[in-house]
């Protein structure tokens, strides 16, 4: 049985499903079972039709303001682990998703919302051979991009890093920004020579 997130390619297609008043979180087909249980972490209610066919529910018992609520506040923890997240216009909530800004900047965090292998386990960092008379060449790609997901969250020496790929939209970065994370760039050579942005963010 397909589902939206399987015919959009996204992590998390949000919807309302067609002549009800149920709005759907649809995953792939085979989802991880850490993003499966940040979406029960967030209020969301797994529901199954068989061994392989697992979506999630806003509960039914809420009035329609509180579903997109709950709906619109669980897009910026789930774009913070790195997922892919679609949610229309009629069901996203402004107000409610500053409010859930604001909670990640001041790590007022759900539950269990970040569990214990929500990421995958960093790679340590590239570690090129210094070329003859010059720096080491650095790595073409982001942990991000080893990893394939638009967001990679990792420690090292004493420090929290979000990683986002080689490239990554101004909305994805500016959404970080807007999480209190400080913007960095590192330099990397290009093949003529010159050298271009390498974007990560690191916690303030």
């Amino acid at each position: 049985m397909g589902n939206r997130a399987d015919d959009e390619g996204t992590d998390v297609e949000i919807y309302r499903k067609p002549l009800t008043d149920t709005i759907h979180a649809d995953t792939p087909t085979g989802a991880p079972e850490q993003l499966l249980a940040l979406l029960d972490a967030l209020g969301l209610e797994r529901k199954t039709a068989d061994p392989i066919y697992v979506w999630h529910e806003v509960p039914d018992h809420l009035d329609e303001d509180e579903k997109k609520k709950v709906a619109t506040r669980a897009v910026p923890f789930l774009l913070l682990a790195g997922y892919v997240v679609n949610i229309p216009d009629d069901l996203f909530d402004p107000v409610a998703y500053q409010e859930a800004v604001a909670d990640i900047r001041n790590h007022r965090l759900p539950a269990a919302a970040l569990p214990p292998g929500s990421q995958p386990a960093p790679k340590a960092p590239s570690r090129a051979a210094p070329r003859p008379g010059g720096d080491p060449e650095p790595s073409p790609m982001t942990l991000a991009d080893e990893h394939d997901v638009d967001v990679l969250i990792y420690h090292r020496d004493g420090t929290i890093y979000v990683d986002s790929r080689t490239g990554a939209p101004e909305h994805l970065l500016g959404l970080l920004d807007s999480l209190g994370l400080e913007r960095h760039c590192a330099p990397k050579r290009t093949t003529n020579g010159t050298k271009s942005p390498n974007r990560w963010m690191r916690s303030a």
